[in-house]
């Protein structure tokens, strides 16, 4: 239940002036705090089977939970069998999950033997609360602020504490609750508190839903997403590729995969100059001094590359004559953005003031993080950074969503919701007057409630120095993706001393807007991958059309059509290899070519072709002028072909 707002074990001891509300397992929240409970069963069944383990941390996750244990022996698959078999006598047993207060002492004494725990309680008590805990991920789950709690399982029928867990809660009111709905997935590799150079973990990840249906159509849509999984796509259809030689994280884009990336960066490069967008360049590395006058240096430091020392130099002897200074990779394009806006005076005629740049940049993301074009090393931001008055901020925000949302419509998403990150009550977290917060999340409120779409607000999620609307959107298979972000930011301009002259003559501080369209061009172009399985549509296809003849004898005249197009600027190909028709069908319908153009004799004749769709379907006798038309038709439309009936 939640009382007074704050979530509570239904065993909790209310008031009569108390405001209660139940939480129902099938809400975000009861979801979290199911699959929380199952975590803890988890570890209690492995340190039944396995009694030297220790425990790490155990949080509920997307659609999930995972534990992290210390144990010198790597779990095996045989190992997860048989702990999913004690689980089930756990929750058979329907022990009983109870709440105690216990004071660091108290804490420390009874978990003596667990150092990963007593380093959450140290973190917790000592002289840095504030960054501590809240840096070892999924820590809020254990300790967090205000009192300390243990969980105990309590055996119903004696009383007895059978096992015991440092935790927030709350939980289920006992094991039983769990059901039949849950599953252990995977196991893998976990660094303690997220560092290399703490002790490597082993992590289990499981999933908990309230019913066995549900677990099952869960798991029906992991198969489904296997099969899209853009790593295994990429290779399938020779779009990208990891060399080893150039190191982990870091991509090379082969020639269709770069057919689709031109087109991505070109369309979207259309549509912000036509939006008033100026395209700007700047380097991929930068002096020390810029990143720490941005304060990337001071909050940042963990996700950059080390330095580069350049520009020493030595005598002939080999001692230094000139400190040499130290360069850094750029994580983000912001403050090269801000010394173009510096580089001379602004006036309020020059605002808003709109910047654009396709800019890599470099974090230096964990190994165990890394996972395809999702989570990279280096990537391609399209970003954005608009510099407005005060009174430009609700206008051009609403403008910055109303383009935002129209491209993603153009790449075929169109399932969208916002989020409202905003500040909450307490005030040391967060800089800047009460007046510019209050203007600024009333500005961003607005512009998100006028959009239409569902709007969460988020208290306490704002960047520090200001709230941000993130757009998400939800794939072909029900996945939600956060794509957008639309930040304003009041710190930069203040850190740079940006100014602008106001139409009363005066000095004046423009605010700035952060804005990302697709986050990273990496991560929007495996989104997109899986969104259509691979199966483009046509104006993104690398290549768009195929010529099959139905013999030898056919291939000039097909050829000649596949001229047509390809002066239009149709990518097409010809296949005149000697396989047989029907294998030339199969190997490009796998490589989810969506318009196959076949020609035989009688096509010859008519001057007509015929056209193979991807699900298989064929429409005989097309003119060829006709055809052309229709093709050039179908990619103006940024239209999805699978079939005979989808075709302009």
């Amino acid at each position: 239940m939640r009382v007074n707002g704050e979530l509570k074990d239904l065993a909790a001891v209310v008031d009569e002036t108390d405001a209660v509300e139940p939480v129902s397992i099938e809400s975000p929240e009861g979801l979290s705090i199911l699959r929380h409970s199952t975590a803890h069963v988890l570890a209690q069944a492995v340190q039944r089977l396995k009694p030297q383990t220790n425990l790490g941390i155990g949080p509920p996750i997307t659609d999930g939970f995972y534990y992290d244990f210390g144990t010198d022996q790597p779990f095996t698959p045989e190992d997860l069998k048989a702990i999913e078999k004690e689980m089930q006598r756990i929750i058979r047993e329907g022990q009983r999950f109870v709440r105690r207060v216990v004071s660091d002492d108290e804490a420390r004494a009874e978990l003596a033997h667990e150092p990963f725990k007593l380093e959450l309680i140290g973190l917790k008590a000592g002289p840095s609360t504030s960054s501590g805990t809240a840096g070892v991920e999924g820590a809020s789950a254990e300790v967090g602020a205000g009192e300390l709690t243990i969980y105990d399982n309590v055996d119903p029928r004696t009383g007895e504490t059978v096992w015991k867990d440092l935790c927030r809660g709350p939980h289920v009111p006992s094991t039983r609750v769990i059901g039949n709905g849950w599953a252990l997935q995977r196991i893998a590799g976990a660094y303690w508190r997220g560092s290399e150079k703490n002790p490597q973990l082993q992590r289990i990840y499981g999933t908990a839903w309230p019913t066995k249906d549900e677990l099952r159509a869960y798991q029906q849509r992991l198969e489904e997403a296997a099969k899209r999984d853009h790593r295994r796509l990429g290779k399938e259809l020779d779009l990208f590729s990891f060399p080893d030689e150039i190191g982990s994280g870091l991509s090379v884009w082969h020639p269709k995969g770069g057919v689709v990336r031109m087109e991505m960066e070109q369309h979207a490069r259309r549509r912000h100059v036509e939006a008033g967008y100026t395209y700007v360049y700047t380097p991929h590395i930068a002096k020390e001094d810029l990143f720490l006058q941005s304060n990337h240096l001071v909050t940042y430091r963990e996700g950059m590359f080390p330095p580069i020392v350049m520009d020493e130099e030595r005598d002939e002897a080999g001692a230094i004559v000139k400190e040499g200074k130290d360069y850094y990779l750029k994580p983000m394009n912001c403050p090269m953005h801000i010394l173009i806006y510096k580089e001379r005076a602004r006036s309020y005629r020059d605002l808003p003031m709109r910047l654009a740049e396709n800019g890599t940049v470099y974090r230096n993301e964990l190994s165990g993080a890394l996972h395809g074009l999702t989570r990279v090393r280096g990537f391609t931001q399209d970003d954005s950074h608009l510099f407005v008055t005060p009174e430009q901020l609700e206008t051009e925000t609403s403008r910055v969503l109303e383009f935002v949302i129209s491209m993603l419509r153009d790449f075929g998403l169109d399932d969208f919701e916002l989020e409202l990150s905003m500040r909450d009550d307490e005030k040391a977290k967060w800089i800047g007057t009460d007046e510019f917060w209050e203007y600024s999340t009333d500005a961003l409120r607005n512009v998100a409630v006028a959009s239409g779409l569902k709007l969460t607000e988020v208290p306490g999620e704002a960047a520090f120095y200001g709230p941000k609307i993130d757009l998400k959107t939800r794939d072909a298979i029900g996945r939600v993706w956060q794509l957008s972000t639309v930040q304003v930011d009041p710190n930069l301009p203040e850190r740079f001393e940006l100014e602008y002259t106001g139409n009363d003559g005066e000095k004046h501080r423009p605010i700035m807007i952060h804005r990302a369209l697709f986050g990273s061009i990496e991560r929007f172009f495996a989104i997109l991958l899986e969104h259509y399985a691979g199966a483009f549509p046509v104006w993104l296809s690398p290549v768009q059309v195929v010529g099959i003849p139905v013999a030898e004898e056919y291939a000039d005249y097909l050829g000649g059509v596949l001229e047509q197009l390809k002066a239009v600027g149709v990518r097409a190909e010809l296949d005149d290899s000697a396989d047989r028709m029907q294998k030339k069908i199969r190997t490009h319908t796998t490589q989810k070519v969506p318009l196959m153009l076949i020609a035989g004799e009688q096509d010859r004749a008519a001057g007509t072709v015929s056209f193979r769709f991807r699900d298989g379907s064929q429409e005989n006798g097309v003119p060829v002028e006709d055809a052309i038309r229709r093709i050039l038709a179908t990619i103006s439309a940024h239209a999805l072909v699978d079939s005979a009936e989808d075709l302009a």
